[in-house]
């Protein structure tokens, strides 16, 4: 591997995992305290869970990105992939600040539809660049699926 592509694989991956910490900021605070009085669903996943499956998927997010970038960024294809990504990785930041920073499960959920759209955007252009690097978005795009019934699920047993 060129040296090259050595710093782009890095960088890459630590890219999501930025956002990652972002949104861990926001979470620590009150994961063990206004979540724990939250009603939930009975297909709520058990807390330790979500650390290792966001560990996964923000490393395929970033081996994703890496193959965009390496085929090259300066085209127009690329700048709208790599735009996609970019807002849905804000997105996916915000969501944490919403939901555990302002303890507001409603305008986390309206946010997550945006999220959604915003990986399914992504998933789109990346394939027109690698289709392997949009497959690796696909756990991801139903990830978020999945937290969407669950904060819609907690929205509605918290009214």
């Amino acid at each position: 591997m060129k040296k090259n592509n050595i710093f782009k694989l890095i960088a890459s991956v630590i890219i999501p995992f930025l956002a990652a910490g972002l949104g861990s900021i926001f979470t620590s605070r009150t994961v063990n305290t206004w979540y724990t009085t939250l009603q939930r669903p009975s297909f709520s996943p058990p807390n330790w869970i979500f650390g290792p499956v966001w560990t996964l998927l923000y490393f395929l997010m970033g081996i994703a990105l890496y193959l965009i970038w390496i085929k090259g960024i300066n085209t127009k294809k690329a700048k709208i992939a790599i735009t996609f990504f970019g807002i849905q990785l804000g997105l996916n930041a915000v969501w944490s600040i919403l939901f555990f920073g302002l303890n507001q499960p409603l305008w986390a959920f309206i946010e997550l539809i945006f999220l959604w759209f915003a990986i399914l955007g992504t998933i789109i252009t990346f394939y027109r660049i690698d289709k392997k690097a949009a497959y690796l978005l696909i756990p991801y795009i139903l990830w978020v699926s999945f937290a969407a019934i669950l904060n819609f699920s907690i929205v509605l047993l918290n009214l």
